[in-house]
């Protein structure tokens, strides 16, 4: 990636050429553009070389790494870290090495972090996403407890705040495009079939207006309106999509949609407390817009979600 002072972009180094196609000298050009003449021949021999392609920034690692510790050492660093769940600072004395150097292998081979482990067999977890926009949405329901007007114990206390019997509960219906992690939540008293469906019908207009022409498969857990609902079939034909269920009692499965519930719950229904269930409700259309235009993303690169769905114009590159 150019840095934010850099005298030549992807776009500028297109530019440069393009120029010089039109018969302009390259001295001129290079003068023009605020950069010396080795500068333009190099990025015109790598268009000439490679094309298009030639003309985004290449990885900076060497082609050859003549004292990278041995494929041997690294097996066996490896097989501790799954075997018996060693860190780098015990790993090191066993095998004779830094812990830094240990920790750049566990780096490389993707075992720095437990948490990415399967921890009977230490097996690498492999999370997986599809390759483009609307090729699969995840959709899930999360149950929230309603706030009687007022306030409940997180304004007033435990006691004097605790849950009203018969206040029921809100429904809050989202769904997640599995490549972009573009979301649509919508908050209802229920999760019966017409609902979901209905929620499904606007979730694709949503998607579809943010660059998502054609949702091709849903993925959802396996709550009854999604089994047997014929409202929920309707919705999924009118769309051209087809429905898919994960296993029972296996939420990874359907795990960028529940990941998706944690941040709403951490970053806009627990955020700060409420004084009534429509300020908690109203809330939701800032956090939506917050999610998915401006807040980073660590699969995306540290990118919102829009980024996936319209870059066009490759502002975001």
């Amino acid at each position: 990636m150019s840095h934010r002072n850099a005298r030549l972009t992807v776009h500028g180094r297109r530019l440069l050429v393009d120029r010089v196609r039109s018969g302009r000298p390259v001295a001129h050009v290079a003068a023009e553009m605020g950069i010396s003449r080795p500068t333009a021949h190099k990025w015109l021999r790598r268009f000439r070389q490679h094309g298009e392609s030639g003309l985004r920034d290449r990885s900076s690692r060497p082609c050859r790494t003549p004292h990278r510790t041995p494929a041997a050492v690294e097996a066996r660093v490896c097989h501790l870290r799954q075997q018996r769940k060693l860190g780098p600072a015990r790993i090191g004395p066993v095998l004779g090495m830094p812990a830094s150097t240990v920790h750049r292998i566990l780096v490389r081979h993707g075992l720095n972090r437990l948490a990415w482990l399967d921890r009977p067999t230490g097996t690498v977890i492999r999370r997986y996403e599809r390759d483009r926009p609307g090729e699969l949405v995840h959709v899930d329901v999360k149950k929230l407890g309603r706030i009687p007007d007022g306030g409940g114990h997180k304004v007033h206390g435990r006691q004097a705040g605790r849950p009203i019997r018969g206040m029921g509960f809100d429904y809050v219906h989202s769904a997640v495009d599995d490549h972009s992690r573009l979301a649509y939540s919508e908050i209802h008293p229920d999760e019966k079939v017409a609902t979901c469906a209905g929620f499904l019908t606007r979730a694709a207009a949503f998607f579809h207006d943010h660059g998502i022409e054609k949702i091709e498969r849903i993925l959802t857990d396996n709550a009854w309106a999604y089994r047997k609902g014929l409202a929920w079939k309707n919705a999924l034909s009118d769309l051209g999509a087809t429905g898919k269920l994960t296993r029972a009692y296996r939420p990874q499965t359907n795990g960028k949609v529940e990941r998706f519930n944690r941040t709403l719950l951490d970053e806009c229904a627990y955020q700060r407390p409420y004084t009534s269930n429509t300020e908690r409700t109203a809330a939701l259309t800032h956090f939506l817009h917050t999610y998915n235009h401006h807040r980073s993303h660590t699969a995306l690169n540290g990118q919102p979600p829009i980024t996936r769905v319209n870059n066009a114009a490759g502002q975001y590159t």
